[in-house]
């Protein structure tokens, strides 16, 4: 009895009902190219803001997917750096950072371009540039050869364990992988939209590699929907929705895995998240709308380095309270100086100090002087 999806006998001839996929399919095609031609009716300035915190949410929520906390303003810097972005407070990148920015990029920006081996083993070695993942030695840019044992993915205590998946044997790794290649390269064979689906489930079938497999199949799902919509630019962040729904997102995968060839649950959940990325991504409108005109009302007024860099971490959303302890250590500068940079603020009524007061005075901006 077949054990997983892989060991079925017309494996990998996926099918799916196209009469309950067909509403939910359009509908999200429809909305698909309503956001697409919203985006690009803001202006470059704007659509470029958009892509760089879709880029930067997309990057940090499919490494948290996988319990990889990445520094938001090192991947925001990365990818501004990486995309031609002068912004102000540009703080260095570690490696692996850099990394995973250079492998998003490519799969999104190079859309058009087919996907091989060779560009696979690129990615990997982004994702793992030192050849480790945490203290363990990996095989950075390769298939992985199963040496320490079947590949599986496990959860549980030592001793009762429990195996979700254990994927399919490495010697079938190279010809598996050139069979999803061929069929991932081909045109006009399904939907694109469905294909971002297909994929993506088949290549974290295989697992190709001994890790980064979810990070890689939410790129390769990120390059389809690239092709769907025959643009690089990037406006909504599938994997930051599949961090929210991080729990469905592997109960459904387990239950595909071991499931037969009828697909159809995987492409319904599939196509109801991507609609709630297209939620997000409203979101971020709203937000880059209100730092636009957050700008342009104050166009001339003189903030200084620091307040600049600091008002525009407070607009892409800052985590926590703002203290003067905070903005010292962010800006490097004294106690002193950040108290004076935040009095001036407040003295332009552009942050309020928050209720509570002494040694933990906090401030917050007054959004209302955005509108």
């Amino acid at each position: 009895m077949a054990r997983f999806i892989y060991d079925r006998p017309n494996w990998p001839a996926f099918r799916w009902d196209s009469e309950r996929l067909s509403p939910l399919l359009g509908a999200i095609r429809h909305r698909q190219g309503r956001l697409i031609g919203q985006m690009e009716s803001l202006g470059f300035p704007l659509q470029t803001e958009a892509v760089m915190q879709t880029l930067t949410e997309d990057i940090i929520k499919s490494s948290e997917i996988e319990g990889e906390i990445l520094d938001r303003q090192q991947v925001r810097s990365s990818v501004a750096r990486r995309l031609g972005i002068e912004i102000a407070g540009l703080v260095p990148s570690d490696r692996d950072v850099d990394g995973i920015v250079e492998l998003m990029l490519d799969a999104t920006k190079n859309f058009r371009k087919p996907l091989d081996a060779e560009r696979l083993f690129g990615w990997h070695v982004s994702l793992f540039p030192a050849g480790r993942s945490g203290m363990a030695r990996i095989a950075a840019g390769a298939w992985r050869d199963d040496r320490a044992g079947p590949m599986q993915v496990i959860s549980g205590a030592i001793g009762r364990e429990r195996v979700h998946f254990q994927a399919p044997e490495a010697v079938r790794v190279r010809p598996e992988m050139q069979m999803f290649l061929d069929w991932f390269n081909a045109e006009g064979q399904v939907d694109a939209v469905l294909k971002a689906a297909l994929a993506h489930l088949w290549f974290v079938t295989i697992h190709p590699f001994d890790d980064g497999n979810g990070r890689i199949a939410r790129a390769i799902a990120d390059m389809a929907l690239a092709r769907s919509e025959a643009t690089s630019q990037r406006f909504y962040s599938m994997s930051a929705q599949i961090r929210i729904e991080r729990k469905v997102y592997y109960d459904i995968l387990e239950r595909s895995q071991k499931g037969d060839l009828d697909v159809t649950e995987w492409l319904e959940w599939f196509l109801a998240c991507l609609g709630r990325a297209f939620e997000g991504a409203e979101t971020t409108l709203a937000s880059i709308m209100v730092k636009a005109r957050f700008w342009e009302k104050h166009e001339v007024t003189d903030f200084n380095a620091r307040q600049r860099s600091m008002l525009n971490r407070l607009l892409d959303g800052f985590e926590g309270k703002l203290t003067t302890t905070k903005w010292a250590t962010l800006q490097e500068c004294s106690g002193d100086t950040a108290l004076r940079d935040i009095d001036g603020l407040v003295a332009a009524g552009v942050l309020h100090r928050e209720a509570s007061g002494g040694r933990s005075t906090s401030y917050a901006l007054r959004l209302a002087q955005t509108g």
